[in-house]
């Protein structure tokens, strides 16, 4: 069994720790128990879950790892505490606010020998499996990818590449690695609008546009369009519902880590998407800022 603390109890929190209450049956998730949770607020307890101090939680010999769900802003000082305390780590993307940070907080989960999963649920829902499996065997001639949604604090969310970065990931799942090529973000704080533009070409040289855009009262939604050689999808394929929720199926995948059930092929490739896409994000800052 392998004891678990939860840091934060936002909506990811919560949730985090519901799952950890009711694991799926013999699921790897079962070797998870919840020690207790971490928070700012005074909350005594928590669904039956007892509050505990940050520095008793770090100190635990009865906490093995912690699921960082704090604000974006929190995330790099709450992973590099917790890995150097000998825990392994859960985060919510994103793991940091900087490419350096996120290399640097890799290489000392290494030295630690511990697990540093980062979490990626867009990959792990219906809809996105649907679109997976849509483009699968397609050649791509150009693409792009459009997200709306409300505004966010950047002071606690980050720049828009790194809080929206569940959208890169999309597209380089999708397509392989990208190289931007410029960037801009319109914004006008008075309103809480704002609008990146982040343009990319893919291994084969074909053109792939993110756009990022938010706004009070604007509806989250995605909307897609991809030529292909054979065609053009500008739809989301319709999607079922899944019977096990992107959470959970993460926090199997996370048990399964820590149970060396997940191959080094496998964790080689997670590890170099995530810092790939990373990367990716503080480049289109840099253009933004220039």
């Amino acid at each position: 069994m392998f004891g678990v603390v939860v840091v934060g109890i936002g909506i990811a929190g919560s949730v985090r720790v519901r799952d950890l209450l009711n694991p799926l049956l013999s699921s790897p998730s079962e070797s998870l128990k919840l020690v207790g949770f971490v928070s700012r607020r005074d909350l005594g307890q928590y669904n039956g879950v007892k509050q505990i101090g940050l520095e008793e939680a770090l100190r635990s010999t009865e906490v093995d790892a912690a699921f960082i769900c704090t604000d974006n802003q929190n995330h790099e000082e709450s992973v590099r505490r917790f890995l150097e305390a000998g825990k392994h780590v859960l985060v919510e993307y994103p793991m940091a606010l900087s490419a350096q940070a996120a290399h640097e907080l890799w290489e000392l989960a290494e030295q630690q020998g511990k697990v540093l999963h980062v979490e990626h649920i867009e990959l792990l829902t219906e809809e996105y499996r649907a679109l997976k499996k849509e483009v699968d065997g397609k050649t791509l001639e150009e693409g792009v990818l459009h997200f709306t949604g409300g505004p966010l604090d950047e002071q606690r969310s980050g720049f828009t590449a790194f809080s929206g970065i569940a959208r890169a990931t999309w597209l380089v799942d999708l397509f392989g690695e990208l190289t931007v090529t410029s960037a801009t973000q319109d914004e006008d704080p008075g309103e809480k609008y704002s609008k990146l533009n982040a343009h990319f070409v893919t291994a084969n040289n074909k053109p792939v546009t993110w756009i990022e855009e938010r706004a009070p009262g604007m509806k989250r939604e995605k909307k897609v369009n991809f030529t292909f050689t054979t065609g053009v999808l500008n739809t989301l394929p319709p999607a079922g519902r899944g019977s096990v929720g992107p959470f959970m199926q993460d926090q199997n995948l996370f048990a399964k880590k820590l149970l060396g059930q997940v191959s080094k092929e496998e964790l080689a490739a997670e590890k170099k998407r995530i810092l790939h896409c990373i990367d990716l994000a503080e480049k289109i800052k840099q253009y933004c800022e220039h």
